[in-house]
């Protein structure tokens, strides 16, 4: 029996390769002659450098980075030798989990880490980046990662403005004489799964500056300094567009991209199954098994296992999927490809106990094992 198992990370518990290889153990146990192959699966949020770093034989990277508070915090992205391309979250440098929820706020948090990140990777020899945009603390509209790119981001008096949104605000003149030579031929794909423009009331601003500690003053200020800053850059850069849909992603970082970089904003679990092949994979499995740490009714809204689930259909494969929780909307899933899905946990625990690595782990094992029983006696 040929079986792929590709399911998305249980956050806070097991990554993404380590389920996976709890899942091929329980195969195992009740066929040992099988062959299982265990792909990396991500959405381009969180775990998205791991997976796909050491899923395709990559090398971690560690560097010092200004953090979103402005503080030096340790990130880690991944590099893919072979293709010279860097994997990058930029949660990772200006991430709303490394601010004090008491600290929070998006008019001086700043992104200018990610850009050293995109530096050190440029630095290595990359030429190619896939970047994870999700779960940032900022609203800055790329300033800071520019900056340390070596745009020069001025004030009126001809000095660099200040981190965060307020740096928005100060901003006269953007220059780009001091631009890493290289970035001209770098590309980037980056993974965004969200429509919001720049500005406006559906913008970066004002649909997620509350959760960044933005007041409603400070919505208001900051969505007029963001049209600001759209327009300043239109003057300099024609395909400067505020109205195309994801420039308002993670705090404006979408725009920056399309702005001052060659980027494409692409859906993230596409860019994962693409670099990852996993459709040649499946098109050979007898079996294909999905999942991720909860299957509920965003499951089906673009989420890892569906896209899973969408491939594996167009082969007419067998789905199976195990997470960590699973609610009543989880039944839509069967309608979107996945044939069967099981929750893992095995009796009532604390969220502490289910989240322990080697409790996840033996009911990851306990749980495939006995589905793999089910189906051996069903044949």
């Amino acid at each position: 029996m040929n079986v792929v198992v590709a399911i998305d990370s249980l956050k806070g518990s097991l990554s993404s390769l380590e389920a996976g290889k709890a899942i091929q153990r329980g195969i195992e146990l009740v066929y040992p002659e099988a062959e299982v192959k265990v792909r990396p699966l991500a959405d381009g949020g969180e775990g998205t450098v791991e997976a796909l770093t050491l899923g395709m034989g990559g090398q971690l990277q560690s560097i010092e980075v200004t953090g979103p508070l402005g503080n030096k915090v340790m990130a880690q992205y991944g590099i893919l030798p072979e293709s010279k391309t860097a994997i990058v979250e930029m949660a990772a440098a200006a991430g709303i989990t490394l601010v004090p929820e008491n600290k929070r706020n998006p008019l001086y948090t700043t992104t200018y880490g990610v850009g050293e990140i995109l530096l050190d990777a440029i630095g290595k020899g990359c030429r190619h980046f896939i970047i994870g945009i999700g779960g940032s603390a900022t609203n800055d509209g790329g300033l800071g990662m520019l900056q340390a790119l070596g745009y020069d981001m001025l004030d009126d008096r001809g000095e660099p403005v200040s981190f965060g949104a307020v740096g928005l605000k100060e901003l006269r003149q953007i220059g780009d004489e001091h631009v890493v030579p290289e970035l001209k031929e770098c590309t980037f794909r980056i993974a965004c799964d969200v429509n919001n423009p720049l500005c406006g009331e559906k913008g970066c601003s004002a649909i997620y500056g509350p959760q960044k500690g933005a007041t409603p003053g400070d919505i208001e200020q900051m969505d007029r300094w963001m049209a600001q800053y759209a327009a300043l850059a239109k003057d300099k850069y024609a395909k400067a567009e505020a109205a195309t849909p994801g420039a308002g992603a993670a705090g404006g970082m979408g725009f920056a991209f399309l702005t001052f970089t060659n980027a494409a904003l692409e859906s993230g679990i596409g860019i994962v199954l693409a670099e990852t092949r996993l459709e040649d994979y499946i098109a050979e499995a007898d079996l294909v098994i999905t999942g991720e740490g909860r299957l509920d009714g965003q499951t089906v809204m673009g989420k890892a296992p569906i896209g899973v689930a969408g491939i594996a259909k167009k082969y007419n494969k067998p789905v199976i999927a195990f997470a960590g929780c699973v609610i009543p909307e989880a039944k839509a899933c069967n309608d979107h490809g996945i044939d069967a899905y099981f929750p893992i946990l095995r009796q009532i625990v604390t969220l502490e106990e289910a989240l322990d690595p080697q409790n996840a782990r033996q009911n990851m094992i306990d749980t495939v094992e006995q589905a793999m029983r089910l189906m051996k006696i069903s044949k």
